[in-house]
């Protein structure tokens, strides 16, 4: 069973907690998700079945859009608002224009300090294990990428903006940054997911939609960029036995016959290799 499933995250779930449900709902254990949304955060989270758990790392690195608050006045050590409150200041009003201004700022490549509470592996442990410990350890800095940052509202204590990233950006550590370069404390209040990819919130289906039976399993061309071919008898013993393909193609080419799906193949210059076979 090959499945596309796109789901809208509710708060109070784990990534893992979806696809342990999907598991039960889908009586299937082939199941991954492509990029982890914390459990106060809420969206699309990708979901993937059968053999189309392949393309994980495809899907993963796909951009993502989010919308985030920012809750003023207070700092936690998680960085979100379901940590423990570290300090407390009161903040007066922000000039908008400023804020504008500030955010704007961070468009390109950004500098990210990865939060201490994540999954990221540092000499074999993650580190929220080592603040669980209590711990010191080095965070990690990385480059990430902000394609397109906007703020949507500002009133009283909640700056709301809408972002658009490259994989691996934590919207907690952007938005210590954003408190930092505004000179104030914050923390994240609340996030949603709105977009992955190819998928919006709008194509998602919420866990209670999917045990009833309400929710759209997408196609291989619908979850990624792909060119569709027909397979010929030409090319047709050599895809399936997985061989390498010259044509003059580029990018991933789905081979399907009589409507079903039969290989996905990666093409660069003209040369194909096996992704999946069906």
């Amino acid at each position: 069973m090959n499945k596309a499933i796109i789901v809208n995250k509710e708060a109070g779930y784990t990534s893992r907690d979806v696809v342990n449900k999907l598991n039960y709902i889908l009586k299937t254990k082939k199941i991954g998700h492509a990029g982890t949304l914390d459990p106060l955060a809420t969206g699309v989270l990708v979901c993937l079945t059968g053999k189309y758990t392949k393309l994980l790392s495809v899907i993963t690195n796909e951009e993502k859009e989010y919308i985030a608050e920012i809750k003023l006045g207070i700092k936690t050590d998680t960085l979100d608002i379901t940590g423990t409150i570290i300090e407390k200041k009161d903040i007066g009003k922000l000039d908008i224009e400023n804020i504008k201004k500030v955010l704007k700022s961070f468009i390109g490549e950004y500098k990210e300090t990865v939060p201490l509470y994540s999954a990221v592996h540092i000499n074999g442990k993650r580190l929220y294990e080592y603040a669980r410990e209590g711990k010191k350890v080095d965070l990690p800095v990385r480059k990430v990428l902000i394609k397109d940052i906007e703020l949507l509202k500002y009133e009283k204590d909640i700056i709301k903006f809408k972002v658009l990233v490259s994989k691996g950006t934590y919207i907690r550590s952007l938005i210590d940054s954003i408190c930092e370069k505004l000179n104030v404390i914050g923390t994240m209040y609340s996030l949603v997911r709105t977009k992955q990819g190819l998928f919006k919130i709008e194509d998602a289906s919420t866990l209670d939609d999917i045990e009833r039976g309400k929710y759209k399993s997408f196609s291989l061309e619908e979850l990624i960029k792909v060119t569709v071919i027909e397979l010929d008898s030409s090319l047709e013993t050599k895809v399936l036995n997985g061989n390498k393909i010259e044509m003059n193609k580029d990018g991933l080419i789905l081979f399907v016959k009589n409507n079903m799906e039969i290989a996905l193949y990666y093409f660069e210059n003209n040369i194909g290799r096996l992704k999946i076979l069906f």
